[in-house]
């Protein structure tokens, strides 16, 4: 289970958002980042929370064509990556690379984060596939070839 610990006495910046009205899906800043995507790629999950709460856009992509889950799997914030995937946010979304943020979690030496959005990944190709009884993860395979499938794979 997931707890988050917000202190709105401690984060100033968060609790002068809050008071002042600040709009979550505010006109992103010249790299087309939102408030959702600072939020993600500096780890703050007690305030994405909150703009997931109010309806924040979660899929929106900057000018590199990140997510705020791609922001979150660059930091390796698993909190943040969590909040994300409990809200729905599109987990094959690729940027203007190619890379998902399951391949940026790899590359940036997140491999906690990186399993995490493989296992999503493989559970709901398994829920579409309409089989209940489907296993999870087909096939085992050791981490170093995962690691090498992941940086080589393309959208």
């Amino acid at each position: 289970m997931l707890l988050l610990n917000c202190n709105l006495e401690q984060d100033g910046g968060l609790k002068n958002l809050l008071e002042t009205g600040a709009s979550v899906n505010a006109p992103p800043d010249p790299h087309e980042q939102s408030p959702v995507h600072l939020a993600a790629g500096g780890g703050l999950a007690c305030f994405l929370l909150w703009q997931l709460q109010t309806g924040a856009d979660l899929n929106q992509q900057d000018v590199l064509g990140e997510t705020p889950l791609h922001k979150a799997a660059k930091v390796g914030s698993l909190e943040c990556l969590s909040l994300l995937v409990a809200s729905d946010a599109q987990i094959d979304l690729c940027n203007k690379n190619g890379q998902t943020a399951e391949d940026l979690a790899w590359s940036c030496g997140f491999p906690e984060c990186a399993r995490y959005l493989t296992t999503i990944k493989c559970m709901q190709i398994t829920e579409s596939s309409g089989d209940p009884y489907a296993p999870v993860l087909r096939q085992k395979r050791s981490l170093a070839s995962v690691e090498n499938r992941a940086l080589k794979r393309k959208c």
